[in-house]
Formats: structure tokens, sequence, C-alpha cells
């Protein structure tokens, strides 16, 4: 079997002098042959083929270099015809679905490629330009691949719902393809590779193919594709503008058709170091990034796999423009998530990390229509809590399905008028209530607020008066006391007149309240009275 694996390599010299088209040319086309024939997961007829052809090789293959020789009993002329020899030799793909086929073979082209990492880290000459086709074109046969159709549907930015807590999927092929990503990063890293000779196949095409591969469910490939991203947009500044607009396209097609993408965390995070480099002022495309991408991530249900990444890129934003601030609150507030608690708590935080951050003057532009949105949060009634996979609301409707099972009836019960709750994992979860009083907790939020009272105070005033008259849990209700006393040290004349007016309010609403019950009781008799005759409505009188 060895024999027959070697015995594929050409033994005619190649033409490496060739025009750089056909070079470019054959680096896709060999990588589009890998794409059609890579197994995954079962097994595939077209592997042992494909094997066995030698058009997966490299035409650059360098006549007489045996590719079994080690780097050290090379001369050092001829190292880099070596190179390129490996290299043409790790360009067979392997069937891992089967672990006990083509062992030996498997074993060659893994420890090829360790000799390659190592020779790549520690090489002291410059990459020739055939050396790097070859490096471009091993690297697309190997990863450069299409995952099939409901491949990890259910992540990432799948539902968002229950299966979030599964296992992902691990490549069979990861013995390889780890090596092949840390060949690649060396390769990158490397001083001596010529950027102006490696943009030629490191293209666009490259790029593209690179980026989809963040679609993978596997974890340790998406990290080994983040680390190369960052060193091929630091180390080619010509495509510096197209790996942003094919993220940006990535991202579109998530928030707007799909909302299916395992790799999101990651280009925002790599999105959040691109962020940090921006040079002032801020361009109009970045700030077009902001409003049309970053912005409407906040809509997907399954945000909360992203939003540490997400938030970190809308505070960079901030930090370098304050005046985006005001900006960034009412697209926030746009996209608020009004039935969503989980959402709700985590929009919170975010808030309360741009108020860190914001000025008088943007504060002042959206005080009134943020404080509206937080006194809804302070009143919300939100309860869940999870018994097994179960997630339980407090809804008197949900509860009363319940009844009947005694253990469920004292464990919602007993969760019903805890002051705190926890979730699957037994840590303290927030109620959206809690979480929006949360904010007094914080020093220059409070001192805005201190400013802006005439304002804000009016506004939130029914919300407190409410909860401390009827919510249900005991820590809003202690935070709820603590915030009405921050105002009544802060101006308690202001206080009193809220009140007052608060109260007023409530009268007159009770009194109007009174009048409609009367009028559709006098609307009642005089349609009791009235005769029925043939198709009338009738009027039926509550039991």
């Amino acid at each position: 079997m060895l024999k027959q694996f070697l015995s594929k390599l050409p033994r005619k010299a190649s033409k490496l002098d060739s025009d750089e088209s056909t070079r470019v040319n054959s680096l896709r086309s060999d990588s589009s042959a890998g794409k059609n024939h890579r197994p995954h997961g079962d097994n595939n007829s077209n592997i042992a083929k494909r094997t066995s052809s030698s058009a997966v090789f490299p035409s650059s293959t360098v006549a007489g270099i045996e590719p079994l020789l080690p780097f050290k009993d090379v001369p050092n002329g001829e190292r880099m015809n070596l190179f390129v020899s490996k290299l043409s030799l790790c360009c067979v793909i392997f069937d891992f679905s089967d672990p006990a086929k083509s062992i030996v073979e498997k074993d060659v082209k893994r420890r090829t490629l360790v000799e390659l990492v190592d020779f790549v880290a520690n090489v002291n000459m410059k990459f020739s330009e055939p050396a790097t086709l070859a490096m471009c074109r091993m690297c697309a046969v190997n990863l450069f691949r299409v995952f099939p159709p409901n491949y990890g549907s259910n992540r990432g930015g799948g539902g968002g719902g229950e299966n979030d807590d599964d296992e992902p999927t691990f490549d069979p092929a990861w013995a390889h393809l780890q090596l092949v990503y840390e060949l690649l990063l060396k390769f990158i890293s490397s001083t001596y590779l010529d950027a102006k000779v490696a943009k030629k196949y490191i293209d666009h095409w490259f790029i593209s193919r690179l980026l989809e591969l963040f679609d993978a469910e596997d974890p340790r490939e998406k990290d080994c594709l983040k680390t190369i991203l960052h060193r091929v947009y630091g180390k080619f500044m010509v495509h510096r503008p197209f790996i942003r607009k094919s993220i940006n396209n990535i991202f579109y097609r998530f928030v707007f058709e799909t909302e299916k993408h395992n790799g999101v965390a990651e280009l925002l995070e790599i999105s959040g170091s691109i962020i940090s480099g921006f040079a002032l002022p801020l361009k109009e495309e970045h700030k077009m990034f902001l409003w049309r991408v970053l912005i409407p991530l906040h809509k997907p249900k399954s945000m909360g796999i992203y939003f540490q990444q997400l938030t970190y890129c809308v505070t960079q934003f901030i930090e370098k423009e304050p005046k985006l601030a005001s900006t960034v609150i009412m697209g926030l507030l746009k996209y608020w998530p009004i039935t969503n608690s989980q959402k709700e708590v985590m929009f919170l935080g975010e808030l309360e990390e741009i108020l860190e951050a914001i000025n008088m003057v943007e504060f002042q532009k959206v005080m009134d229509p943020l404080f509206w949105r937080i006194g809804y949060c302070m009143n919300s009634l939100h309860f869940q809590s999870y018994f097994g996979n179960t997630l339980l609301s407090k809804d008197p409707l949900v509860i009363s399905m319940l009844w009947r099972n005694s253990i469920i009836y004292d464990m919602v019960v007993m969760h019903l008028y805890q002051s705190r709750w926890v979730g699957k994992s037994g840590e303290h979860v927030l109620l959206v209530a809690e979480r929006a009083l949360f904010l007094w907790n914080n020093d220059h939020i409070v001192n805005l607020i201190a400013h802006n009272r005439q304002v804000i105070l009016p506004i939130i005033f029914p919300a407190l008066d409410r909860n401390s008259q009827s919510h249900w849990n005991q820590a809003v209700l202690n935070l709820t006391h603590n915030v009405r006393k921050m105002f009544m040290e802060m101006d308690e004349k202001l206080y009193l007149s809220c009140h007052s007016h608060f109260k007023e309010e409530e009268a007159m609403s009770s009194t109007a309240a009174e009048k409609r019950k009367e009028a559709w009781k006098q609307l009642e008799r005089v349609a009791s009275l009235k005769p029925v005759i043939g198709n009338t409505a009738v009027l039926v009188s509550p039991i």
C-alpha cells in the first residue's frame, strides 16, 4: 500500500515558470476537486478513486526529490524543492470515517505534516513563489470543503433553544486538519514569506473559502481559523477592505435571511480587534457597520451565544466616538425584546455598559424614551426557573396545567415566593425588574440621573409606586425601596410633587373607570328591555 501511495508522485519535472494565471486556476481547480470528494462522516466510494489519482498533486512537484527524505539529509539548496515535494505528498485526502482504513498512509501523511510544520518554524531562507503556490494548493485541497446541508443546523445561530447545550460535532479528520492549520499559520506568520508574492495566491477567492469554514461546528477548527484570519488581516493590507466586506455579508445573511451560522461569535471577536484599530475620526464605512450590522445583530433569538463579543464591539465604537452612544441606545430600544425576558436582562446589561461611557449631552437626547422602557422593565413580573429541561413561567395558564401533580405544585409554590431563583447550573439568575433596578448601583448612571431628575423621576415614579404596592419578589421590593429613598435624598420637594401628581392621576383614572363601568351597565339595561326579534343579537348577562 505504501509503495502504491508513493508511486502516484509524478516523475517528470514541472514547468515552474508558468504564468501566474495558470497557477491560480490550477490552485482553484484542485481545491474544487477536494471539496467535491471529501467525506463527512459516512463512507464515500470516491475516496479511493481520489486517493489513487495523480491529478490531486500540484504541477510544481520537483522531479528527483524523494518526499520521505528528512530535511536534514538534503543540502540547503535543495530543501525548498523537498518542501514542495512534501507538500505534494500531503495533497492526498483520506477517509477518516473508517479508522481501520489506510492506517499506514495516514501515518505517513501525519509525520510529513509534522516535518513541514517544523521546517516552516525554523526556516532561514525566503519562500519561493512555487513553494507559496504549493502551500496554498495543499491547504485548499485539505481544508476547503462544503458542509452537508443539515450540518450544525440546530446550533450556533440556529434555534437558540433546547439543543444549545448539545455537544458539538468534532471532525474525525482533525488529526490531519490541525497540522494543516498549524502549518498555514506558521507560514503566514513567517518573516521569510514575501507578502507581495503571497497575495497572488492568498487572494479574494482563498479568503472567501476560509471565511466559509467559520460555519464549521468543531470549536477547535474555528479557533484556528480565527487566529489565521487575524494574521491575514495584519499581513495583507490590500485585502483588508475585502475581508471587512465579506464578514459583513455573512452577518447580513445571518440576521436577515437564515439566523443560522456557527461562527458568529468568532467573527465578532475578529471584528472587535479590527474596530480597536480604526483611526479617528471614524470613516462613514465604519459607522455604517455599526448601524447596519452590529445593531441589527441584537434581533436574532440566539443573541446569547455571541452577546459578549457583540457588546465588546459596540462599546469599542462608543469609546472611539462618544457621539454614537445615543444612536446605539435608540437602536437597542428599536430591537428591545418585549416578550423575551432572558434577552431583556442581556439588553439591560449592555445598556449599563453604554451608559457608563455616555456623556451628558448624548444622555439627554435619549433619556425620555430610555427611562420609559426602564420603567416598564421595573414593573416586569418576570419569573422563570428550570425543572429538568422544562422552562416554567409565572403564567396562571401554565401553572394551572401542573396543579394535578403535587410534586410540581410544591416546587412551583416554593419558587414563586423565593426572592431569588437559580438557573440550570445553580447560579443566581437576575429577574428583569431586578436587573433594571441594579442600574442605580452604578455611580456614573446615578450622577446622570441626579442632574436630570426633573425629567426622569416623573417618568419612573409610577413604576416605583406600583412595585412597592404589588410586586411579588422581595428582592425587587427591597431595591425599589432603596431607589425611592435615593430620590428622596436627591430632591424631597420633587419627590413629594411627583407623589401627589401620581395620586391625582390615579384618582382621575379610577373615576374614568367607574364612569365606563356605569355606562356599560346602562347599555346592558337598555339592551335587556329591547324585545328580541328575528336574528337580533341577544345580550347574555354574566354569571
